[in-house]
């Protein structure tokens, strides 16, 4: 879009522009991220979240991305970001020069962390929309640049290609401790599709920076357990306390096939929904929001 002075925007003043045309100029170089701005000619920035929350409830995608409305908020389980911390130092400790005991153990000794320069802007999720440096990819047809952070990037020292690495940390056994059995670690669980689309995103922003990437994406889980262990102050310090956790390393093979496709979706969804659409209540299979199940639960208590 050409700036021209005119009458109204007013004339040049040596090498100065005049306020509106300053003002103009600035609006086109500002990043375009939060409310949707149709005017915005800079790419939008998306994040893996933001898509994931559109395919879980359209209302609430609608509210926060058009209005600036935010869904309520949960506090983080920052244990679950100290795993990723710790796993990601032990993968550091080898990075592009050998494997972990627990990959070799699984079979995967050809398997390397991966030594790569922007590794730690890949892995910045609070900026990831700020340059190519980081991990994004605009998508032309929709003017949508869309990324995240991710936790880690394998090589694999085989075939060469790169293989997505997710850190997952869970306690099965904390719903019922008195007959927990301990059971392998897996995706089985419905709510765990959004984990999977995770992976799917991922594989697919990467191999759009232009990496040989596999479709194979890994997640690396670790298991807090109690069933049969004593306690957690057993250390000879009694201000320090320990807990076990049982790591394994589970394969995903991804699919990317429906990405490209939801982009161009919500690209005219933000286009063109004018109306709040109908909350979409969460069910068994975890798709959906609290607030549309909170909606449909309060009208069928007072009978309406």
């Amino acid at each position: 879009m050409a700036l021209e002075p005119s009458s109204k925007r007013g004339v040049y003043e040596g090498k100065r522009y005049t306020d509106e045309l300053k003002n103009e100029g600035q609006k086109l170089s500002k990043r375009h991220r939060g409310r949707f701005d149709p005017m915005n000619e800079a790419p939008y920035e998306l994040s893996r979240g933001r898509v994931e929350n559109y395919l879980k409830c359209k209302a609430c995608f609608w509210l926060e991305q058009l209005h600036g409305v935010k869904p309520p908020e949960f506090p983080s389980f920052t244990i679950n970001t100290t795993t990723d911390i710790l796993l990601k130092r032990d993968a550091d400790a080898v990075r592009g020069k050998s494997t972990l005991p627990l990959w070799e153990e699984a079979g995967l000794g050809h398997m390397i962390p991966w030594e790569y320069e922007n590794l730690g802007n890949w892995a910045n999720s609070m900026q990831y929309g700020l340059n190519d440096t980081y991990f994004n990819t605009v998508h032309d047809e929709t003017n949508i640049k869309f990324g995240g952070g991710l936790d880690d990037v394998f090589l694999n020292t085989k075939t060469e290609q790169l293989h997505i690495v997710d850190y997952k940390s869970q306690a099965q056994g904390t719903r019922s401790p008195d007959n927990y059995q301990v059971k392998p670690s897996s995706l089985n669980d419905p709510w765990k599709i959004g984990y999977k689309r995770q992976m799917d995103m991922y594989i697919w922003v990467a191999r759009r920076k232009g990496f040989n990437v596999s479709g194979t994406g890994y997640f690396v889980y670790v298991d807090a357990q109690h069933k049969d262990i004593d306690g957690m102050l057993i250390d000879d310090d009694p201000s320090i306390a320990w807990m076990k956790f049982n790591a394994s390393i589970i394969p995903y093979e991804a699919d990317t096939n429906w990405i490209e496709p939801t982009l161009i979706e919500i690209k005219n969804f933000l286009m063109n929904q004018i109306s709040c659409p109908e909350h979409t209540p969460k069910g068994d299979n975890f798709m959906g929001c609290d607030v549309g199940r909170y909606g449909n639960e309060m009208m069928a208590a007072l009978g309406r």
